[in-house]
């Protein structure tokens, strides 16, 4: 009898984490270093398994979710709106730990992201597109509202959770990585839980330390994951005064950056870490013309295999 094996769904959370840094050749600059965290190593494939598993460990802990049985005797589920990467991590954590998942997303969300839903068994309430994720975090609200003893609300934009994710792990990985030479962290903003939190540890660890947001440049864009905070709902767990500095991103900067990585480099990775990586070489030149050396980390949050269908691969530049 095999008495060291661990049950799947401990394995899994265990596997969360610790995700390699990779050092992203695509710029020539003296004296910088851009370096990117490989978040596709989580068992759910993107950064969004960091934030789902302490927002899940946490409600596991508390009652509410699991153990915790609505009037009609059927397990009380989780409830939260997504884009589609939180949802993915949120299914598989479900479907390893045996609590029900409904997720609210827009339909438009890439075809990948919706075979990936279906084959961890989340039930999806699908929203409309022209309302983008503002729509679904609507939604999820009302389901919770109309129904407070089937689901856990989770609120992936509202709970702490989320950023203190990153506050205990992505932060001290970075540091522990570069050795404390991390001059600068550069991060998209969706639920801007990722550089909410990183950013937080990072300031306290060197206070010297350079935050800089990024987000799309317009409220219509290409960037799925990601949002703009002048037009959109704002994450309460957003707090723009942790950014040194923001950068707006347009869609075909990172679209032309995603061919780039594939073509010249060999490195598939989704738009919004093509988004990233275009910040962090912006942030590198700047420094680089200031004649300042620097080591610039941003987070890759997922790889390409979730946005394959999608035509601006077969662009030329």
């Amino acid at each position: 009898m095999l008495t060291t094996v661990k049950p799947l769904g401990s394995t899994i959370l265990e596997r969360i984490g610790n995700t390699p840094l990779v050092r992203l050749e695509v710029e020539d600059l003296p004296g910088i270093q851009i370096l990117g965290k490989a978040e596709w190593t989580n068992p759910g494939g993107s950064v969004k398994d960091r934030a789902a598993s302490a927002i899940v460990t946490d409600a596991m802990k508390r009652g509410l979710i699991g153990g915790v049985h609505s009037p009609s005797g059927k397990a009380k589920g989780l409830l939260d709106a997504t884009s589609g990467n939180t949802g993915i991590a949120y299914a598989m954590l479900g479907a390893a730990l045996s609590f029900p998942v409904t997720l609210c997303m827009p339909s438009n969300v890439s075809p990948e992201r919706k075979k990936y839903l279906a084959a961890y068994g989340a039930n999806i309430v699908w929203t409309s597109p022209a309302d983008g994720s503002d729509g679904a975090i609507r939604k999820a609200r009302e389901l919770a509202a109309a129904e407070p003893d089937r689901y856990f609300y989770a609120d992936q934009y509202s709970n702490d959770e989320n950023w203190r994710a990153h506050y205990r792990t992505t932060a001290n990985e970075i540091w522990e990585q570069t050795e404390g030479q991390v001059t600068h962290f550069v991060a998209g903003l969706g639920t801007s839980g990722t550089f909410m939190g990183t950013s937080r540890r990072l300031k306290e660890l060197n206070p010297a330390i350079r935050c800089i947001s990024m987000q799309p440049d317009a409220a219509f864009n290409g960037l799925e994951g990601l949002k703009h905070m002048a037009t959109a709902i704002v994450p309460p767990i957003y707090d723009p005064a942790m950014a040194d500095a923001n950068i707006d991103m347009d869609t075909e900067v990172a679209y032309r950056m995603a061919r780039s990585l594939g073509r010249k480099h060999g490195l598939l990775v989704g738009v919004s870490a093509a988004a990233a990586v275009a910040a962090a070489v912006e942030v590198a030149k700047q420094e680089a013309k200031a004649g300042r050396e620097a080591v610039v980390v941003t987070v890759l949050p997922d790889s390409s295999e979730k946005y394959m269908s999608e035509h601006f691969w077969q662009e030329q530049d």
